[in-house]
């Protein structure tokens, strides 16, 4: 039963937030008179000593204590005597653990959100490098168009700017405080959770007592978040993966985000990203796991939230590793530009830009001018030669109309230079997008 019981062994994470919430509850207490002056301040001076012992692994934590909050509370007790046994006046230790992890999420998210915002940086900072230089863009793992390799970055800011959006409104969603709720129906003392509230930097208290001690949504919707942002940091993993591998070769990682072989010395394994690639498989696991503890408990409190934290933790952990890892990555990260040039139009990747001024100058339908395209890719393909290596004879006997403008769209500059629609792959807009981010960002270089 004690090994079961106990949650110190992973809670005494909290400690820095339990302590934060004792001090605006007995700072609260004091000001409606549940306690003196002077046992306000021997409770605050006893709380900020014992911050300091857990800072410098001085404090014992005892397992027959379970908790963080009966570690701290009878650690104060013994301090300072009477007054530490005055705290718990009007607090259950349901909503004090609800307000603990609730400020812990909180700063969690404080700490995430400036790691995907210096990662969006980095990505945007490649991309205005890169604002013009072409590489192939794929859909189906196939050549399909043109692109330049800062659009392809940029697509990756994009995801994770909503990423930072649904962080930003979990923590909205989460910043009312449970404290004052006490075990499920609130308290006969007088107390004024609008002034606790404030203290700890929430909007509000929370509006129904059975709610606010049960309630984990505000951990379910962090770990949600996060298994998003798992798998955007998962995708662009895999990019860096086959970006490094020989059949691609489009860029280059250094020795300090790749490894050795035991047996074949000239490998050079991107195992940063492999391992980033994997964690979103922990990160959601953690979330589905939160989700399954959840989802049949009666109201009001129950022991199965104890099982709350660890996924949370676990989560935090490894998207923090992982934003790290991958931010490291893209800073470091050499691109060869060449490669991805002489790449950019293979596998008729102009065939678009074919079709489309086949719209545009003789005015073809488009079905039909998709139907002319293909019979030309058709003739090089069995030729074994790119479109533009077609004669302008060979051409106009697929389409008579076709005259020698053709050739100034079957290049690889010539089709990104024209994808200038909101939101294309045209340098120019490439090149204004990723400025736009980093001045968003905090970051204005030109």
């Amino acid at each position: 039963m004690a090994d079961i019981n106990a949650s110190i062994a992973f809670d005494k994470t909290l400690w820095r937030q339990d302590i934060r919430g004792s001090l605006a509850h007995a700072a609260m207490l004091a000001r409606v008179g549940l306690l003196t002056a002077s046992e306000e301040q021997e409770i605050r001076e006893g709380l900020n000593g014992i911050a300091e012992e857990i800072a410098n692994d001085r404090f014992e934590f005892s397992q027959e204590l379970e908790d963080i909050h009966m570690n701290i509370e009878a650690r104060l007790s013994e301090r300072i005597g009477e007054a530490g046994k005055r705290l718990h006046t009007a607090r259950s230790r349901n909503d004090q653990v609800a307000t603990d992890f609730r400020l812990w999420v909180r700063d969690a998210i404080d700490g995430i959100s400036g790691q995907i915002a210096a990662l969006m940086r980095s990505l945007a900072t490649r991309a205005r490098d890169h604002a013009a230089d072409a590489m192939p863009g794929f859909t189906h793992l196939q050549v399909a168009q043109p692109v330049t390799f800062g659009h392809h970055l940029l697509a990756y800011v994009e995801m994770l700017s909503r990423d930072l959006g649904r962080l930003g409104d979990a923590r909205a969603r989460l910043n009312e405080c449970p404290l004052g709720s006490a075990a499920l129906a609130g308290t006969s003392f007088p107390i004024d959770r609008h002034f606790t509230a404030a203290q700890l930097g929430f909007d509000r208290p929370t509006a129904n007592s059975l709610d606010s001690v049960s309630d984990r949504d505000f951990a379910l919707e962090y770990l949600s978040a996060l298994s998003l942002l798992g798998m955007h940091l998962s995708r662009l993993s895999e990019e860096l993966v086959l970006w490094c591998s020989a059949p691609f070769g489009f860029i280059r990682l250094s020795d300090g985000f790749t490894t050795g072989s035991s047996i074949m010395p000239q490998k050079k394994n991107p195992d940063a990203a492999e391992l980033v690639r994997a964690k979103v498989g922990r990160i959601a696991g953690d979330y589905m796991g939160l989700l399954m503890v959840m989802k049949g408990l009666p109201l009001a409190y129950a022991k199965d939230t104890q099982e709350d934290k660890e996924p949370v933790f676990d989560a935090t952990e490894a998207a923090t590793l992982s934003l790290a890892a991958m931010d490291g990555m893209i800073r470091d990260m050499v691109a060869d530009t060449g490669r991805m040039r002489d790449l950019a139009g293979t596998g008729f990747a102009t065939a678009t830009d074919l079709a489309d001024w086949l719209v545009r100058v003789p005015r073809l339908p488009f079905r039909t001018a998709h139907h002319v395209t293909g019979r030309l890719v058709g003739m090089a393909e069995a030729k074994g030669c790119d479109l533009s290596d077609l004669t302008l004879e060979e051409m106009q006997g697929v389409e008579p109309r076709i005259d020698r403008g053709i050739f100034d769209v079957l290049t690889v500059d010539s089709s990104l230079a024209s994808r200038t629609s909101e939101g294309g792959t045209a340098p120019e807009n490439v090149l204004r997008a990723a400025q736009l981010w980093l001045d968003r960002l905090g970051e204005n270089r030109s």
